[in-house]
């Protein structure tokens, strides 16, 4: 079910995008294979959940590029080598802390960036509960969750899209041609950017 739900409001969302923003669209990658996410698996020792294959499956990444922080909340996919090198670079700050500290768990795996290029910041999927909770520099972790699941987070995102009135938690909008969330207007943006309408 899992699977179905994800595919299915990715593809609300790639739908939207193909008819209203044309640079956004030019920033996704194409789906995974099958290969890749084992080889992903084997190089984290996580067992990835079958909702997060799904999203890769469609998508699997944001290139590098302006305004490649176009999921909700101004949020990028991550590319998959860059899923494993910042899980294996949390892993080995984990590993530092003698004491009871938690930084970093290893059935946390990062699906989503502040940037293309930037993972100061974003969030997580605990592979144990399918959750999605937020990572920072410095609080490096709150285990508050953010969204119950990537389910919940992709359909919320495809209905601000669908029907942007309905949106609560950030308002999507267009920058000459590419989806542009509220909470992510560049100052030199903010004259260009149109909200969008019902």
């Amino acid at each position: 079910m899992e699977t179905r739900q994800v595919t299915d409001a990715w593809t609300r969302i790639e739908t939207w995008i193909a008819h209203h923003a044309p640079h956004t669209q030019g920033l996704l990658l194409t789906g995974a294979s099958p290969d890749a996410v084992t080889g992903l698996q084997r190089q984290t020792g996580v067992r990835i959940p079958s909702s997060l294959k799904a999203l890769w499956a469609r998508c699997a990444g944001t290139r590098s590029a302006r305004h490649s922080t176009f999921l909700m909340g101004g949020h990028a996919l991550m590319r998959l080598e860059t899923v494993a090198a910042k899980y294996s670079q949390e892993m080995s700050h984990q590993r530092l802390h003698t004491d009871d500290t938690v930084t970093w768990r290893a059935a946390w795996i990062p699906v989503f960036s502040f940037s293309a290029d930037d993972q100061t910041s974003g969030l997580y999927m605990d592979t144990e509960t399918g959750r999605l909770c937020r990572w920072t520099r410095y609080a490096q972790h709150h285990p508050e969750p953010e969204y119950e699941s990537l389910t919940d987070y992709l359909e919320e995102m495809a209905d601000s899209l669908e029907t942007p009135d309905l949106a609560t938690s950030d308002k999507p909008g267009l920058v000459a041609g590419a989806l542009v969330w509220g909470s992510m207007i560049n100052p030199d943006d903010e004259h260009l950017w149109t909200p969008l309408t019902a």
